[in-house]
């Protein structure tokens, strides 16, 4: 994946946005790769009642929403659960950039290349999110970096970001998981970690 980037090696205007929390480990590798800054973009999935892993849905830290219409309608969810569900993971934005950044607000990206990346994309809510923030944040060149997507999902992302570099899209695609010999959850302390090593990196250089 990073030679698919490798123009963006050391680039001025470049930067690493880690989509916690498992995307922050591939993008700690990615950003020490192209000697880049590294940082966090928070966007939370809102899952289905009675089954939170399936994303129906995703939030940014500014409330704007994306909604699969199609699911939440097959699931019977109501406009105040979507709304309900919502603020409740504003919140958690909030608390995970204050936790990683000291603030609670996103990194800025105005006028710099964004290179988002995630640890793998299935229904892609929460990437689809990141994109559509960071280009209202106004980034002005956006790449999705992901290992691996569905090949549905993938044919969103690429109406979404200037480049996807991804790869591999698997037709049969379940989970992430699936395609990881270790997926173990990531906690905060390693996000945090990561973000160490990565300043530590730069400024070793």
């Amino acid at each position: 994946m990073v030679p698919m980037m490798e123009r963006y090696h050391g680039a001025a205007a470049a930067i690493v946005l880690g989509l916690p929390r498992g995307g922050v480990v591939v993008a700690l590798e990615i950003a020490l790769a192209l000697r880049l800054p590294l940082d966090v973009w928070v966007t939370r999935k809102i899952g289905a009642p009675l089954n939170p892993e399936l994303a129906i849905g995703s939030v940014d830290s500014d409330g704007n929403l994306l909604l699969d219409e199609n699911t939440a309608r097959l699931y019977e969810v109501s406009d105040r659960y979507v709304r309900e569900e919502a603020e409740l993971q504003k919140e958690e934005i909030k608390r995970r950039y204050l936790k990683y950044r000291g603030v609670d607000t996103a990194p800025d990206v105005s006028g710099k290349t964004a290179l988002v990346v995630d640890d793998g994309v299935a229904t892609g809510y929460t990437m689809m999110a990141a994109l559509k923030s960071v280009r209202n944040a106004g980034a002005s060149e956006i790449v999705c970096a992901v290992p691996v997507a569905s090949p549905r999902v993938k044919k969103k992302l690429d109406g979404m970001a200037d480049e996807v570099a991804c790869l591999s899209t698997p037709s049969y695609f379940g989970a992430v998981g699936e395609f990881y010999r270790n997926f173990a959850q990531v906690s905060d302390d390693e996000v945090d970690e990561c973000l160490k090593q990565a300043r530590s990196a730069l400024d070793g250089q």
